[in-house]
């Protein structure tokens, strides 16, 4: 295999947008790329291999169990495509067993290994069809990290890669912190190499684009190495890699995480990895429900997908990995639609479709709440009465209502004795039953 690629005696870091003692800059060109969106866009997985390490380690029976969670949500539509593990410890393959032998279509298995040869006979014997293979490209890897030039790293990757391909497992190449590598000098030779061995083996080679420090920059006119349009763009037009085989891995550094994985979809990458709630090293990983939430409002529905899993996998998280998902994460913290002030309750009173932007209820099985404290007055109460006990319009309680009155004096005379946390959940039920005590007497009404 050629090498083409601008081998250097010193490393390129970037300095002029990396200074290391200043904050990254942002440099612009005010190049204007296309969209140019897929027509099948996806997801995948890494909460076993890449989340996983952030928290405590899991046992098999959970990971089988979140396995099967992600199968659940999923329901087949294949919008959750792949999830992959590690192959390096005994309960790890044998937990990939087990969720092999569920012969579930989606998520399909997929390991993760260094690129040397002996992770790969690992591969080999758990029957595995895709691995990943870590190529890191940035010349702070290469040269500081594996003590290598560009041309020993070069064929180094290239080696375990046809390896894998001469075994008939197609390898997924992750380009590790490609944010600050060197694409032409190094990261377009690579891709190009290894469209060359697909070729050669008629096997898709896929390439993970890692923005291993969230470095990526979403929008257009933004230089390389930290322009994601362009990156997406260089690897299809200049290294002919077809979309199904760009993968976008991003983490949270910088609050970009979402945006810059959604725009690898708006340019042309196909896939986007991501772990349950973010979890990762660092500020983590793409939170896997974000994307379904971006997948949803980009292609206009989520197929049949069941989203109402989501608030079940939070719930599991909580229980048996004692992972608190934070209170205001957008989808899955336990307040992310629950509102405080008092004239945002009036209204969510009057209809609910003024400050929840979809049917949460429906869609996640999460009703809009609103906290009640010394700021709700009569609107809030009454709209934590109807949506926690699901009120139906012919049963829903009114501000006016006299029975209101004496709950918010209760609540007026907490705080004049000095509280200043929220109502809890708790106690504003046995309110309700202590003053409304026929709330419940009608069948259509559920109580949460």
């Amino acid at each position: 295999m050629d090498y083409n690629g601008i081998d250097t005696l010193r490393p390129n870091l970037f300095k002029d947008v990396f200074p290391y003692e200043e904050l990254p800059r942002v440099k612009f060109n005010n190049i204007q790329l296309p969209m140019e969106t897929s027509e099948d866009i996806w997801i995948t997985d890494t909460t076993f291999r890449d989340g996983q390490q952030s928290m405590s380690s899991m046992t098999v029976e959970q990971m089988v169990r979140i396995y099967g969670y992600l199968h659940e949500l999923d329901n087949d539509s294949g919008i959750i495509r792949q999830t992959e593990f590690f192959l390096y410890s005994e309960k790890d393959r044998k937990a990939v067993e087990k969720c092999m032998a569920k012969g579930y279509d989606y998520p399909q298995i997929t390991s993760w290994i260094r690129a040397n040869k002996e992770d790969f006979k690992l591969v080999k014997e758990m029957g595995i069809k895709e691995t990943g293979i870590l190529m890191s490209c940035s010349d702070y890897h290469i040269f500081h990290k594996l003590n290598m030039t560009r041309k020993e790293a070069m064929y180094n990757y290239l080696s375990i890669a046809e390896s894998a391909l001469e075994n008939g497992i197609i390898p997924r190449c992750h380009f590790e912190d490609i944010t600050r590598a060197d694409f032409f000098g190094f990261v377009a030779p690579l891709a190009k190499n290894l469209m060359k061995l697909s070729k050669k083996y008629n096997i898709p080679v896929k390439i993970r684009a890692c923005d291993t420090l969230g470095l990526g920059i979403p929008y257009v006119g933004v230089e390389l190495p930290r322009s994601v349009p362009a990156l997406i763009h260089g690897l299809r037009y200049y290294c002919h890699v077809p979309s199904e085989s760009i993968e976008w891995h991003g983490h949270n550094d910088f609050n970009n995480v979402v945006v810059n994985s959604t725009t690898s979809w708006l340019y042309g990458g196909a896939s986007v990895n991501a772990t349950l709630f973010g979890i990762g090293e660092r500020t983590g990983n793409c939170p896997l429900e974000s994307m379904v939430f971006e997948y949803g409002q980009i292609k206009g529905n989520t197929k049949n997908m069941n989203l109402k899993i989501i608030v079940d996998i939070a719930d599991y998280f909580e229980k048996e990995l004692n992972y608190k998902v934070p209170d205001r994460t957008p989808f899955v913290g336990s307040e992310f639609n629950v509102t405080r002030a008092g004239i945002h309750a009036d209204g969510m009173l009057k209809n609910k479709e003024i400050y929840n932007s979809f049917d949460t209820e429906k869609i996640l099985g999460r009703p809009p709440l609103v906290a009640v404290n010394s700021y709700s007055g009569l609107a809030g109460i009454a709209a934590w009465i109807n949506a926690y006990f699901r009120l139906d319009d012919s049963s829903k309680i009114d501000k006016t209502d006299p029975r209101i009155l004496a709950i918010k004096k209760w609540i007026d005379n907490e705080y004049a004795n000095g509280r200043t946390s929220n109502i809890r959940n708790e106690e504003l039920k046995e309110l309700v039953f202590k003053y409304i005590p026929n709330i419940l007497d009608k069948e259509d009404i559920k109580a949460i």
